[in-house]
């Protein structure tokens, strides 16, 4: 009888599925396959043999499989599967990865002296792709990642990447994993409908298939299989090919199922229970190991499902002739196997075969091989590097020996946090702080909490984070130190800060401050001061700036005297921020300076922050998403849920002032229930201030101020998005309803609340288009214009538009119609990412133009009134048309085919029938060919073409024809 049937049974749609996925990545399109199934039911098994295919085709296959301990090793399968490439002795240094191969030193060991930990998500899928491109460009390539059910936020950011971008590369992606809830599972069921990834499902055997693989193991044909036997399997495996082969065994090996003369037969009713069945199936094969093989697989099982062997060795104290011995045997058994990415690692072939284990031991012989195992493990990793913290700390937990397998989730905790890996991070501190949580280690704990409150905010998790409170008046009661007890009140207060809760915030600052009392040290208080400056910014106060300013300065120099980067680090941050009033170039040299902290002491965290800073300051003053985008994709490898939102609410009022309406709206309904659900209430203050946005620069006053209610219910007193709400979103509303009186009104209300509560948002018009309509109501003159447009908020792209169209305003009354003339081009190529300003712009100083004499007013509202008539806001449509007709200029219908005129065109009052013409003109016909091709009469064509050259002026018709070749 064969141990494993020599075919896969049951399973040939699913061969024939990933065969042709091979063949397809061999021809330049490669694709993504997940297999899906319970334990058991041959995930593993397909997975081998399609990498079998792969090799026998010639292609080159990378595997690796996730850590069963949980998710604590970022990009653990991803660097087991890369690893295999540096193996076979080919030269990988002349890839041509440029760029992105210090990226991959943080997967590749080989290439680690040259890591560049600065990529984000995106850079690093990127560059896992690049690789995957160039390694397998001559034959293809299979990247084999299993158990991805176990696999760590971080790993699962860089597969969702590869899944959107594998197609026309020489690469497939095959994973596995259990169909049970798990990130894994859904980002496979969100690919499968994005149409990036193909879900195979295995799903049990038929009662004929559970005949056909009992056939196959047992070397005969189907109907020799003995039907009591074929029941007894069908009843019991519920079509589980592992199960199928574990009874199987049993009842051969018990005695139930023999092979006489005529063939197999069963002897007797062997029914029982089928845990207990499959435990004595493979003990039974254990057993034929000897004794020394059930102590060696024993203490093997302790470690879960994979092993490590100079660890086991170390634990039992077997010689290496004694150990291969009984692991070759094992492995022909089908009882273990090597766990071919990780030299020196075995696995169980099935979890089951570890629970049988398990039943043989009993709960004090567990617990003492558990302690053994850690023992040898830190013996020969003292450092207990890498995975091997969260191992032992696993094992410290199953010998009984809380207080330190608590201690050591918390040191993988902080590990996983200071690394920036938040979701591995959250996993590990959660674990020790329910260890922690009954025992006498209150500074265990209080360590283990100090690390976990900040991560749970970065992950979005506050109500988890609130609810520690309490436990802090535990652990001062209990004798906690002062000092220790001081941090976590402070770690609370930040939470707090993101969270936007800054009374609450406020409160822990207090209990802070007083927990260490008035003879606290400088080093103790620099936390305190610099988590105080962030809450008191958002404090309603006339002076909440310069106390922000005072107590951030406070604490950037204790910080710096005493060597805390994390505090120094977020001081220089929330300083740039301040700066930015003043000067831009001052704030980024602030956050230039807060980079380097970052980057020098390796906080990826801070970095981050740094990062978005700079992303955020470089959209303000040159309107480039750029670098937001780069922090973005930096936030999400690092699993920081809340500056991943805190961004996209950026990107999304970066799309409505771009006039990319139908974006920013599914941003919006994408974003705005997720931080809703997660009460991170500034980012849902944002996101709502963006709708409003989005609906005023439509010219929707209902539809803005419904979403101004919903913006009210978030919203505290003295918010610094509230101005925000009105000079972008009410505001403009008005100027789109031409009320320009009320929207005077609402911009004075902003200068009022910026007063009574000053902001570090600059984009409220206060600083822009406040100023462009009081020059041209005649309330602000060339001195008082000068003077804000040389603030620093005056510099930011979106204000210095409609700071530059106000001077030139003023210019063209001073008689200096050229030079205004200049200053309007340069406003318009400001104006240029931003349509609907540009053209309301154009609309508002059209006028004044006119009557100071300069400029060209009928072009500029001609422009206008198309464009708001393209996006229907039609009182800004009626005015520039009434304008237009009280210049004397005739105001042409929209008809079919006026949106394919060329804006220039347009503007000069070309209409559908002379562009007709004036399309044909490159090839220089006469008018009566291009009467026949458009139907119409040569004196008509004559009559076109003369009015194209007056509007276009050109001097004849050869110039015409010249500029017509030109568009």
């Amino acid at each position: 009888m064969r141990s494993r049937a020599p075919n896969i049974v049951g399973r040939d749609h699913h061969l024939a599925r990933l065969e042709q996925s091979l063949v397809d990545a061999r021809n330049q399109r490669g694709g993504v396959v997940f297999l899906t199934g319970e334990a058991g039911i041959g995930k593993s098994r397909l997975a081998a043999e399609a990498a079998g295919m792969a090799f026998d085709s010639g292609m080159r296959v990378l595997r690796g499989r996730s850590s069963t301990t949980g998710p604590t090793v970022p990009f653990r399968p991803l660097t087991e599967a890369l690893m295999s490439l540096f193996r076979g002795g080919e030269p990988m240094d002349d890839l041509g990865l440029g760029p992105y191969r210090p990226v991959l030193g943080q997967l590749i060991p080989e290439w680690g002296h040259e890591v560049r930990e600065t990529g984000s998500m995106v850079v690093l899928g990127e560059a896992v792709l690049r690789l995957l491109i160039a390694t397998g460009r001559e034959r293809g390539q299979l990247l084999l990642l299993e158990d991805l059910h176990d696999a760590d936020p971080e790993t699962l950011a860089v597969v969702e990447y590869l899944v959107d971008n594998l197609d026309f590369s020489p690469a497939v992606l095959l994973a596995t994993i259990r169909t049970e809830p798990c990130d894994a599972l859904d980002m496979a069921l969100a690919a499968q409908q994005r149409g990036t990834g193909s879900l195979l499902e295995l799903l049990p055997l038929r009662r004929d298939e559970v005949r056909e693989m009992m056939a196959a193991h047992l070397g005969t044909d189907p109907g020799g299989v003995p039907e009591a036997a074929l029941d007894r399997l069908w009843d019991d495996s519920a079509g589980s090919p592992f199960i199928v082969e574990e009874l199987l065994q049993g009842m051969i090996s018990g005695g139930a199922l023999v092979r006489g003369g005529d063939g197999w037969r069963v002897v007797g009713d062997p029914r029982s229970d089928v845990s207990s069945t499959l435990a004595r199936g493979i003990l039974r094969r254990i057993d034929r190991l000897g004794p020394q093989g059930l102590t060696l697989l024993s203490a093997a099982a302790v470690f879960g499902r994979r092993f490590p062997l100079s660890v086991l060795q170390h634990m039992t104290g077997m010689n290496d002739r004694d150990l291969l011995t009984h692991l070759h045997a094992g492995v022909a058994a089908q009882l273990v196997v090597p766990d071919e990415p990780s030299p020196d690692w075995y696995a169980f072939r099935h979890p089951l075969t570890v629970e049988a284990l398990f039943t043989q031991l009993t709960p004090g012989n567990r617990a003492d091989l558990a302690g053994r195992a850690a023992d040898a493990v830190e013996a020969l990793h003292p450092a207990l590097e890498g995975e091997w913290c969260p191992l032992v700390a696993e094992l410290r937990f199953a010998a009984g020996d809380l207080v330190e397998a608590g201690r050591l989730f918390a040191e993988a905790g902080l590990r996983a946090l200071h690394g920036g890996t938040v979701g591995s991070a959250v996993t590990l501190l959660n674990r020790a702080e329910e260890l922690l949580l009954d025992t006498p280690e209150i500074t265990r704990r209080a360590e283990s909490l100090e690390a976990l409150l900040p991560a749970l905010a970065e992950a979005g998790e506050f109500p988890r984070a609130f609810a520690l409170a309490e436990e802090l008046h535990a652990l001062g009661g209990a004798g906690l130190t002062p000092r220790r007890l001081s941090a976590l009140h402070t770690r609370l207060a930040g939470v707090a800060h993101i969270a936007g809760r800054w009374a609450d915030g406020n409160r822990q600052i207090e209990r802070a401050r007083a927990v260490l009392g008035e003879e606290a040290a400088e080093r103790d208080t620099a936390p305190i001061d610099v988590a105080a400056a962030y809450l008191t910014l958002d404090t309603p106060g006339a002076a909440r700036t310069q106390l922000a300013e005072k107590l951030a300065r406070s604490g950037l120099e204790a910080a710096e005297r005493h060597g805390l980067p994390v505090v120094a680090c977020r001081a220089l941050e929330l300083l740039a921020t301040l700066a930015r009033e003043r000067d831009v170039e001052e704030a980024t040299g602030l956050l230039e300076r807060a980079l380097y902290v970052a980057e020098k002491h390796r906080l990826p965290l801070q970095r981050m922050y740094v990062l978005t800073r700079i992303g955020g300051n470089r959209w303000l003053t040159e309107g480039d998403p750029e670098a937001l985008l780069t922090a973005r994709g930096e936030a999400q490898r690092l699993g920081s849920v809340t500056i991943v939102h805190t961004i996209e609410g950026i990107l999304t009022l970066d799309a409505v002032l771009r006039a990319d309406f139908a974006g920013a709206e599914r941003s919006v309904d994408a974003q705005l229930p997720v931080v809703q659900r997660l009460r991170l209430a500034p980012a849902a203050r944002y996101l709502l201030l963006a709708r409003a946005a989005l609906a005023g620069h439509r010219g929707d006053r209902s539809a803005m101020e419904e979403t101004l209610e919903a913006f009210a219910a978030w919203d505290g007193p003295g918010s610094q998005e509230e101005p925000l709400t009105i000079g972008l979103a009410r505001a403009f509303c008005s100027l789109l309803e031409e009320d320009r009186p009320r929207a005077v009104r609402e911009l004075r209300e902003v200068a009022v609340l910026e007063r009574e509560n000053p902001s570090t948002y600059y984009l409220s018009g206060h600083h822009g288009l406040a100023v462009l309509l009081d020059v041209l109501s005649g309330e602000v003159d060339g001195v008082a214009h000068e003077e804000i447009a040389a603030g620093a908020p005056g510099r930011l792209r979106w204000n210095r538009q409609f700071l530059e169209l106000a001077r030139a305003v003023l210019l063209g009354r001073e008689g200096r119609g050229e030079e205004a003339g200049t200053v309007l081009a340069g406003a318009l190529r400001l104006a240029e990412p931003y349509p609907t300003a540009l053209h309301l712009g154009l609309r508002l100083v059209a006028e004044a133009a006119r009557e100071d004499g300069w400029g060209e007013p009928v072009s500029w509202l001609r422009r206008a009134e198309h464009h708001f008539h393209r996006h229907e806001v039609p009182d800004v449509t009626n005015a520039c048309r009434a304008a237009l007709r009280r210049l004397g200029a005739p105001v042409h219908q929209h008809r079919t085919g006026t949106s394919r005129i060329p804006e220039e065109l347009r503007a000069l009052g070309v209409t559908v029938r002379e562009y007709e013409v004036f399309r044909l003109l490159p090839d220089r016909p006469g008018n009566k060919d291009i009467a026949d091709r458009l139907c119409i009469s040569p004196r008509t064509v004559e009559k076109h073409i003369a009015s194209l050259i007056t509007k276009t002026g050109r001097p004849n018709r050869a110039a015409l024809c010249d500029l017509s070749a030109s568009l």
